[in-house]
């Protein structure tokens, strides 16, 4: 037994094919097109432009507003259901058939923005919302199982593997796409006509790209107790949320050892906020203020992915000499230049300059951030202390678009206006960076991790 009563220990530990751990590896490859090509690149921009288009007739932020309004929605529900959700596929063992869920709600829900053409808000809304949560938490799902099919010498190259075929997932997803739009513009067709068809071409390749994660990759986790007829859908619910809040809760006991623990989740909470919002608006912004098209934007965001790899390599040897608080300021410096270089943009190659510097920047600081949560981490306590890590993103994921949407509104869409929100994030998460004693963060793990490891087996009632 460990964290709230839940039976973490798994069947006999037969080591995984190598089959396995590339079935593992492609749901990145396969989810990535979601994220690459409708929240970051091809729908969002469509939903503005297109979908809610007439309300911008009125005030020229409210299509943005209505935009980071869903993507805010979105984060608020994962935020609140995720524990609930790991607690209840940890106590049943039943991650995979979760993730099964999950996947078709997503490849559904994208299939059916296909339908969303001029004035049908509520319908591309709602999609959207239901489309991003089931992605969420499909991503949520996926991720643990890297305990099970790996060890801790290990671990680092096949979740790495992962990330490297995930960035590969996006940008085939996109050449797809920008292929067909090419086609499509060559015949006449607008963004109203080829738009849903490039939603048909990333939810066909998820579904087919994930393949080979349900039919090879196996649950080895053994339940606590098993799912039965007589165990119904709200004693689950029940027990899912009592053990979701009790583990966020024993997590924050515990963490209250490690000061600088805490000042970095504040400090990647806030500069996580303006990468959330380069992510959901960039390709936004590129068309709304420079004036870039549809396969300029495509082609720009193809790039930024070979660079955000380059930038994940390169600065993850550069932490090795200066340490990671040295190399995320040097990261958020770049971001700073960037949003700069954004904020003055008044041709392409301004956004093309500033796009690489993003690039170099996003890959560089997820890496970096995510090292630096590990050091300050307890080796018995990483579940744990990811999940606080887990909830400062999501936290960031609605602050950071949401108060850009809300500039763009009241300032009757003046995105220029709406960037300095975002520009502000990167500058105040370098000052609360420098409070950030990397050294001393690494004592506090030497001197508390062997004692902090009493686990709070309450069974909370079924």
């Amino acid at each position: 037994m460990t964290d709230q009563g839940i039976d973490t220990r798994h069947a006999p530990a037969d080591k995984p094919q190598k089959r396995e751990l590339f079935a593992w590896a492609m749901y990145d490859f396969a989810n990535s097109g979601y994220t690459t090509v409708v929240l970051t690149t091809v729908f969002n921009v469509y939903f503005v432009g297109v979908v809610a288009s007439s309300l911008n007739a009125d005030n020229g932020g409210s299509a943005t507003f209505l935009w980071t309004l869903a993507m805010g929605i979105a984060n608020a529900i994962v935020l609140l259901s995720a524990p609930v959700l790991g607690a209840i596929a940890d106590y049943h063992a039943i991650k995979k058939p979760l993730l099964v869920v999950t996947t078709i709600g997503c490849v559904a829900g994208t299939a059916l923005l296909a339908l969303a053409g001029a004035g049908d808000l509520v319908m591309a809304m709602t999609l959207v919302i239901i489309s991003n949560v089931m992605f969420a938490s499909g991503e949520n799902l996926i991720s643990a199982f890297l305990p099970e099919i790996s060890d801790r010498k290990n671990m680092g190259r096949v979740s790495g593997f992962a990330w490297g075929l995930g960035y590969f997932g996006g940008i085939l997803s996109l050449v797809l796409c920008l292929l067909y739009i090419n086609w499509a513009e060559g015949r006449g067709a607008d963004a109203s006509q080829y738009v849903p068809v490039t939603m048909l071409i990333v939810a066909v390749m998820f579904a087919l790209a994930a393949l080979p994660t349900f039919l090879w990759l196996r649950e080895r986790a053994v339940p606590v107790a098993p799912v039965t007829r007589q165990f119904s859908l709200l004693q689950a619910g029940r027990v899912g949320l009592n053990r979701g809040l009790g583990r966020v809760l024993h997590t924050l006991r515990e963490a209250s050892h490690y000061r600088d623990l805490f000042r970095f989740l504040l400090t990647l909470a806030v500069y996580q906020s303006g990468v959330s919002t380069v992510i959901v608006l960039a390709a936004v912004y590129a068309q709304e203020v420079v004036g870039l098209s549809q396969q300029d934007i495509i082609l720009l965001i193809l790039v930024v992915n070979f660079t955000a790899a380059l930038g994940a390599v390169v600065f993850g040897l550069i932490q090795d000499k200066l340490g990671s608080i040295r190399t995320l300021a040097i990261t958020l410096l770049i971001w700073i230049v960037a949003v700069a270089v954004v904020f003055r943009a008044s041709q392409p190659l301004d956004m093309w300059i500033a796009g690489n510097l993003i690039g170099l920047a996003m890959g560089a600081t997820q890496s970096a951030g995510r090292a630096l949560i590990g050091q300050f981490t307890p080796p018995a306590r990483t579940a744990e202390f990811f999940g606080l890590w887990g909830l400062a993103m999501r936290v960031a994921a609605i602050v950071g678009p949401v108060s850009y949407g809300v500039i763009s509104y009241f300032s009757g869409g003046d995105h220029r206006l709406a960037l300095l929100s975002t520009l502000l994030f990167f500058v105040v998460g370098l000052l609360l960076l420098l409070t950030v004693d990397e050294k001393r963060g690494q004592v506090a793990v030497s001197r508390y991790g062997d004692n902090d490891t009493a686990t709070a087996d309450v069974e909370p009632a079924a």
